[in-house]
């Protein structure tokens, strides 16, 4: 009994730290992926053309969201716009695709959906679930390709177009490098809870 009591009180307190360092960056996380709008954009294959043809499509719609978000002060207000205007979106990106040579279909919806980490050359979005526009190209079998569509670094390339949406310690925690570990131990969390809500049929 003195054994086993020696074994889990360690164990125990360790856990009980583990859980405390974790929380906040959990915490964080959620917060943060409430305040960006993600763009997501599904090839039709992999083949080269179409994943040539997804990022020509990538930058038909980057450039209209310069129009889209322009004045635009909150993801809320964001994701309004961009309900909005799926058809010009679609009208837009058929347009690319046409222009291209090619006869896929197109589908775009405004969704919530679930992101592992994602790494980025200046910064890192944690995992979890994102407020997305979705484009779908063809069959929409290929890779995917994505980026912050809101606020709009996807345009800029810079952190500072995080300014005055997120906390000083959400910037810190995208852009800092040194939060590698907790980011693995958030993905573990929300993946499982993404799955628990899917298999519950949130």
């Amino acid at each position: 009994m003195k054994k086993a009591t020696f074994i889990f009180v360690p164990l125990f307190l360790i856990l009980v730290v583990i859980f405390c360092i974790i929380t906040p960056s959990v915490a964080m996380s959620e917060d943060l992926s409430q305040k960006v709008l993600r763009l997501h954009i599904l090839a039709n294959s992999d083949c080269e053309n179409d994943q040539r043809l997804k990022l020509k499509v990538r930058d038909s719609i980057i450039e209209y969201s310069n129009e889209l978000y322009s004045g635009c002060t909150s993801v809320e207000e964001a994701i309004s716009r961009s309900e909005k205007s799926l058809d010009k979106i679609i009208k837009i990106a058929e347009s690319t695709v046409r222009k291209n040579g090619f006869n896929y279909s197109v589908k775009a919806v405004v969704k919530k959906e679930y992101y592992n980490t994602r790494y980025y050359s200046d910064f890192v979005l944690p995992a979890g679930e994102y407020n997305s526009v979705k484009i779908v190209i063809g069959e929409g079998k290929g890779h995917n390709w994505w980026c912050v569509m809101f606020p709009q670094v996807c345009l800029s390339g810079c952190t500072d177009d995080f300014n005055g949406y997120i906390t000083d310690g959400e910037k810190r925690m995208i852009t800092s490098g040194g939060y590698s570990v907790r980011l693995k131990s958030v993905e573990l969390i929300e993946r499982l809870k993404s799955k628990v809500k899917s298999k519950n049929g949130g």
